[in-house]
C-alpha cells in the first residue's frame, strides 16, 4: 500500500512537472506570435507616422514659400513706392529750384522797378514844388496858409452836418422813444389785472357768546394781559357783540394773536401757562407757514434758485403792508409787470421778473433799520449771491444808487405803475397834501428860491433858483441845508431827494 501511495505522489509530480514544461513552452510560442505581431504594428504606425511626418513638412513647405512670396511681394511693392517717392521729390526739388529762380528774377526786376519809381517821384515832387512856386506867385498865399484854410473850411462844413444830423436823429429817437415808452406801459397795465385791497391795521376775532369773552379776560384781567404781553397785540374787549378786535401795526402779530386766539378757544382751558405755550407753538407754524408760501409764490412765478434766506423773506411779504397795499401781492404784480415790460423790449424777462419780485426784500428785513429799504435789500441780494443786475435793480428803485443795468429803470416804472394803482395805497388825502405843501412851502422859505416842487409822492423835492442870486457853490449849501431842515422838521416814509436847479440863460437878438 505504501508503496502504491509513493508511486502515485511520484507519479503526479512527474504529472506537474510534465504540465509545467509543456505549458512553459506553449507560453513561449504564444509570447514569440504576440511579439512578431507587435513588431508588425509598430512597423505599420512608424511607416505611418513617417508618411504623415512628410505630409505635414511638404505642407509647412508650401506655406513657408507662400509667406516667402507674400513678403517679396510688399518688398518689392515698398521699393516701387519708395522710387516713385524719389521721382516726385526730385520734380518737387526741380520745381522748387525753378522758382526760386523765377523768384531772384522777380525780385531783381521789381528792384528795377523800385529805382524808376523813386526816380520819377523826384521828378513829380520837383513839378510840384515848382508848379506850387508858381501858384503861390500867382495867389500871393503860401501852400501852407492855402492848405489850413481849406481845413478849416472843411471842418466847419462837417460839423455843421454833423450836429444837424444828430439833431435830427434825436429829435426822432426821442419821439419814437415816447411813443414807444406809453404803447409798453399800456399794453402792461392791461396785461396784468390785479385786484388790489387795502390791508387794516386791526382784526376782528368772532366770539360765539360773552362767556367765552369773559374767559378770554381772565380773573383781573390776567389772561389778556398774558397774551398781550406774548403776542405783543393790544387786545380791546369792549361792547362790541361776538367779536374781539386785536390792533397792531405789525400783521406777524396780530396773525399770531388771532391763531392764538382761536386754538386757545378750541381747547377751552385758557390761563396764563396754556397762553404762553400756544403762542410758541403758533409762531412756530408761523415760520413754516411762511416759508412755505415764499416757496409757493417762487413757483407760482417760475423763478428758481434762490438763496432759502430769501424764500423766507418773500414769505414774511404776505404779512407786512406798505400805505395799505399788501407787500407780497404788489412785489408779484411788480414781478409780473417787469416781464411783461421786459419782454416786450426783447430783454431777459426771467430776469426783469426775479428783480421785480425781491425790490422790497428790505421792508421786511430787521438788518440795519437805519438804512434805507431798497439798498438794504440791495446788501441782502449781494449776500445771498444774487446777479449784479438783479442786485443794482434793487437797490435803484427809489434811485437811490445810480442805475448799471438795463433792467433797473424797468423795476422801478413797474413799482410806481404797481403803487399807482386806484385804490392800491391808502393814505389820507388832507395830511398828503399837507405834507407835500409843507415840503415846498419850507424850500421856499429859502432866500434865491423862485419855485419848488414836490414830486413822486413826496420822495424828490425839486427847488429852482435864481442864476443871480445864487451860485453853484451856494447851490450845492442849499440843497445840504433843506434836506437838514426837512429831516429835523417834518415826519415822512423813506428818504427825500432834493435837487436844487440853477439855470443861466443868454438870449441875444439880431435885428
Amino acid at each position: 500500500m505504501l508503496l502504491y501511495l509513493l508511486a502515485a505522489f511520484v507519479g503526479a509530480i512527474v504529472a506537474l512537472a510534465a504540465y509545467i514544461i509543456i505549458r512553459k513552452i506553449i507560453l513561449k510560442g504564444q509570447k514569440d506570435e504576440i511579439i512578431a505581431k507587435a513588431e508588425i504594428e509598430a512597423e505599420g504606425i512608424k511607416n505611418e507616422k513617417i508618411h504623415q511626418a512628410k505630409e505635414k513638412f511638404l505642407q509647412l513647405k508650401s506655406e513657408h514659400e507662400q509667406y516667402i512670396n507674400d513678403k517679396n511681394s510688399q518688398i518689392k511693392d515698398a521699393e516701387n513706392r519708395i522710387k516713385q517717392r524719389e521721382i516726385s521729390m526730385n520734380q518737387q526739388n526741380a520745381d522748387l529750384q525753378r522758382k526760386q529762380r523765377d523768384l531772384e528774377n522777380s525780385k531783381n526786376n521789381l528792384k528795377a522797378q523800385e529805382e524808376a519809381l523813386s526816380h520819377k517821384a523826384e521828378e513829380y515832387d520837383k513839378l510840384r514844388a515848382e508848379a506850387n512856386k508858381q501858384l503861390e506867385t500867382i495867389a500871393g498865399m503860401s501852400a501852407t496858409e492855402a492848405k489850413n484854410i481849406l481845413m478849416e473850411n472843411m471842418k466847419a462844413e462837417a460839423r455843421t452836418e454833423a450836429q444837424a444830423y444828430i439833431n435830427d436823429t434825436m429829435d426822432e429817437a426821442r419821439l419814437n422813444a415816447t411813443k414807444e415808452a406809453k404803447r409798453i406801459v399800456i399794453t402792461t397795465i392791461q396785461r396784468t389785472a390785479t385786484e388790489t385791497a387795502i390791508e387794516n391795521a386791526v382784526t376782528t376775532f368772532p366770539i360765539e357768546n360773552d362767556e367765552i369773552k369773559g374767559r378770554i379776560i381772565g380773573r383781573e384781567g390776567r389772561n389778556i394781559r398774558a397774551l398781550e404781553a406774548a403776542t405783543g397785540v393790544e387786545i380791546v374787549v369792549d361792547d362790541t357783540p361776538d367779536a374781539i378786535l386785536l390792533s397792531a401795526f405789525d400783521p406777524v402779530r396780530r396773525e399770531v394773536a388771532r391763531l392764538a386766539l382761536h386754538q386757545l378757544v378750541q381747547d377751552g382751558r385758557i390761563h396764563p401757562a396754556r397762553i404762553e405755550e400756544v403762542v410758541t407753538k403758533v409762531q412756530k407754524q408761523l415760520e413754516d407757514e411762511i416759508l412755505e408760501t415764499g416757496k409757493r409764490t417762487c413757483i407760482d412765478l417760475g423763478i428758481h434758485g434762490l438763496n432759502l434766506e430769501l424764500v423766507k423773506l418773500i414769505g414774511r411779504m404776505k404779512y407786512r403792508s406798505s400805505y395799505g397795499q399788501n407787500l407780497l401781492q404788489h412785489s408779484r404784480e411788480v414781478a409780473n409787470i417787469c416781464a411783461t415790460m421786459a419782454s416786450e423790449l426783447g430783454l431777459n424777462a426771467k430776469l426783469a421778473k426775479r428783480a421785480g419780485l425781491l425790490h422790497d426784500i428790505g421792508k421786511v428785513s430787521d438788518e440795519d433799520p437805519e438804512l434805507p429799504h431798497a439798498l438794504l435789500g440791495m446788501k441782502l441780494a449781494e449776500q445771498y449771491k444774487e446777479k449784479p443786475e438783479v442786485c443794482n435793480a434793487i437797490g435803484a428803485h427809489h434811485e437811490e444808487t445810480e442805475m448799471t443795468s438795463i433792467i433797473s429803470p424797468i423795476v422801478m416804472i413797474g413799482d410806481a405803475i404797481s403803487g399807482a394803482r386806484p385804490g392800491a395805497r391808502r393814505e389820507v388825502i388832507e395830511s398828503y397834501i399837507k405834507r407835500l405843501k409843507g415840503m415846498e412851502d419850507l424850500a421856499a422859505a429859502y432866500p434865491g428860491v423862485t419855485k419848488s416842487y414836490a414830486i413822486q409822492a413826496g420822495r424828490e423835492l425839486r427847488v429852482i433858483v435864481g442864476a443871480e442870486e445864487v451860485s453853484d457853490d451856494q447851490a450845492a449849501r442849499l440843497s445840504a441845508d433843506i434836506a437838514q431842515k426837512i429831516q429835523e422838521e417834518m415826519t415822512y416814509p423813506g428818504q427825500v431827494k432834493i435837487t436844487v436847479i440853477r439855470e443861466t440863460r443868454s438870449v441875444a437878438y439880431a435885428k
